[in-house]
């Protein structure tokens, strides 16, 4: 058995080095991304080489007795990460030895590297060093090795000169100046619970809010970086599909109402770390943590934080640890659980944090944003949805008027129940302005544009949307519904089959898809992407409308009459658009019953139309008289 090797400095073995100082692993050079549980684990192994450490050593180590965790899980999970990155076997290990309900060994030769400094005085049996200035005809000592290497490392620097460069790399800082867009990983669930996910992301929620509050920076969107939640793909792949310069990489593990939160900030071209941070502290002053956090990684790669990011950022305070808690609850059912019972959780869970913290500006915004997708998906009346949304983000607003969210809410009713055009341009530019990364504000303000006749500036909206969220199926179906409106029916059809390839479950997507084909004279293409729509709805409201206009568009008339009959039972039970109806009625020409459901779809305000003035489905009405009038009471043309 080897003796163990000291804890100070570097420990070595095979290609691999353990920087304990530093707290980093590297290979043959180059760090290694290595989790801190992980890394403690293996300097555990490391200063105990060939010898048993014990699963209770390891605990006491690295989980103090308060702790709440699912202990083995963490363990094993953090010994297969090892073997992972060390290339090892647990069948065949070369490494790290399991000894059955015990512990674990690691049997590879461990070499101590010592730091430089004055040569230590020889101990008896060692081979002693050549005589001063005698040339060994062995392999050269490290000394000259290192001479060696760092005057060949200056002389390629010479050739290569950049004065200002190599004063930043001197200082330790590289060039990382121009670091313009980052992502933050899904933060990982250290407590083993998974009761606790929604904790983690909310995490991530709140670092991505807080770093896209500066308006310097393009940070990409929830939706797209989720996908990596569970996966340990490399950081130099995960930028290349994002786009970004750099990740934020970490954490979470909470114990009661305290959370331990250990986050990073990697350079992705270097895989350097330029800012590493933990947080511990009650759930309660996470907003304080992710002001502090966003403000201390722009100064790192020195973006500019403008005196109202600073100030708007610095204004986050703590709230009720309980309140906090609730509002997480309900912002991880608004991201993740859309369907009219998620978003109905969603409400209580903000309305419960409101209860305890009745000044909470961000649960208003919240309850306002579910609001708005409650009436924008048909699972209440717009009157009744849009009127609630105004009335929650006014409060927030009240509270805090820099949150971007809270603004999106009341241009969002704004646009799609009162038409007030001005309003919702207003408020949507402000929220665009308050967070330029703020997808959300973004997409709701290229639907405005488009509902305006302005294409070109919707269009360069929903590409906008596509670079913050690049992995969104929603922002794909959302450029190919715009290139739709701007009547560039083969780039629809186009990106619409490439938001399919990525999702196929969405109903909106083979609906636009549908429409598109439809205005090509297409309709065999047409009606099997409306067959599909109307099964990925769940034999929806809008997706059967939608289809029957699609029948009465292909010459079908029986068929689409059959589901104007189903559609007309439907309404008994629940809402069904009378727009839809409308759009029926024009393709089957009968202009009178067109004109008597637009008018009923006036009067419930219905979502759809806003695009009066751009759906194709509509030019056979455009040229009667009743339809400009109709133009002018929406105040959307003469």
């Amino acid at each position: 058995m080897q003796d163990p090797p000291t804890t100070s400095g570097v420990l070595r073995f095979g290609v691999f080095e353990l920087d304990l100082r530093a707290g980093e692993l590297r290979k043959q050079g180059l760090r290694v991304r290595l989790q801190e549980q992980a890394f403690q684990v293996l300097a555990a192994l490391l200063e105990n080489a060939g010898k048993i450490v014990t699963r209770e050593d390891l605990r006491r180590r690295l989980w103090p007795e308060n702790t709440v965790v699912d202990f083995d899980h963490s363990l094993n999970n953090s010994i297969n990460k090892l073997r992972h990155t060390l290339g090892d076997s647990a069948d065949s290990p070369r490494f790290i030895e399991t000894l059955a309900r015990r512990g674990y060994r690691f049997i590879a030769a461990v070499e101590p590297m010592a730091a430089p400094g004055p040569i230590a005085e020889q101990t008896s049996g060692a081979r002693p060093e050549p005589p001063a200035g005698a040339v060994s005809r062995g392999r050269a000592p490290r000394w000259f090795l290192a001479i060696a290497s760092t005057v060949i490392g200056l002389v390629a620097a010479l050739a290569v000169w950049n004065p200002a460069e190599w004063r930043n790399k001197l200082r330790g800082r590289g060039d990382f100046g121009s670091l313009q867009s980052l992502a933050v990983l899904p933060l990982e669930n250290l407590s083993g619970d998974p009761a606790q996910e929604y904790l983690a992301d909310s995490m991530t929620d709140q670092l991505i809010t807080g770093l896209a509050g500066i308006r310097a920076l393009r940070v990409i969107s929830r939706s797209s970086v989720m996908r990596y939640k569970g996966t340990h793909k490399p950081l130099r792949e995960i930028s290349r599909d994002l786009k970004v310069d750099a990740v934020v990489e970490g954490s979470v593990l909470r114990s009661g109402s305290r959370l331990r939160i250990a986050a990073q900030f990697v350079h992705a071209g270097s895989d350097r770390i330029l800012w590493a941070e933990t947080y511990e502290g009650e759930l309660g002053e996470i907003l304080t943590f992710q002001a502090e956090a966003a403000l201390s990684i722009a100064r790192k790669i020195q973006v500019q934080v403008t005196p109202q990011d600073e100030a708007r950022l610095a204004s986050r305070r703590p709230v009720d640890a309980e309140a906090q808690d609730a509002y997480f609850r309900g912002r991880y059912y608004w991201n993740t659980k859309k369907t009219k019972e998620g978003l109905e959780k969603a409400i209580v869970f903000f309305q419960q944090a409101l209860a305890k913290e009745p000044h909470y500006a961000q649960a208003y915004s919240g309850l306002a944003d579910t609001y708005v997708l409650l009436g924008s998906r048909g699972f209440l009346p717009p009157k009744e949805a849009y009127s609630r949304a105004k009335t929650a983000a006014i409060q927030a607003l009240s509270l805090d008027n820099t949150l971007a969210e809270a603004h999106t809410a009341p241009a969002f009713a704004a646009l799609y129940y009162d038409w007030q055009w001005a309003d919702a341009e207003r408020g949507f530019r402000r929220a665009v302005e308050l967070n330029p990364s703020y997808t959300n504000a973004h997409h709701w303000y290229s639907h405005f544009l488009i509902a305006m006749g302005r294409t070109e500036e919707s269009l360069r909206e929903s590409r906008r949307c596509l670079e913050l969220d690049p992995l969104d199926p929603a922002m794909a179906v959302h450029l190919g519904e715009h290139y739709f409106y701007a009547r560039q029916y083969d780039r629809a059809i186009e990106q619409l089959l490439k938001s399919i390839e990525m999702d196929a479950s969405r109903y909106r997507a083979h609906d636009r898809l549908g429409r598109a084909y439809e205005q090509k004279r297409q309709h065999a293409q047409a009606l099997a992407e409306f067959e599909k729509a109307v099964a990925t709805s769940q034999e929806g409201g809008a997706a059967l409308a939608s289809l029957a206009a699609g029948y009465a568009a292909a010459g079908k008339r029986n068929d689409a009459m059959r589901l104007v009959g189903r559609l007309k039972l439907l309404a008994g039970r629940e809402y069904v658009p009378a727009y839809g109806l409308a759009e029926v009625y024009a393709a089957l020409g009968d202009k009178e019953q067109a004109f008597a459901w637009l008018e009923r779809a006036y009067e419930e305000r219905s979502s759809e139309l806003v695009y009066l003035k751009v759906e194709p489905r509509l030019d056979g009405l455009r040229s009667d008289l009743r339809f400009q009038h109709l133009l002018r009471r929406m105040r959307l043309g003469p």
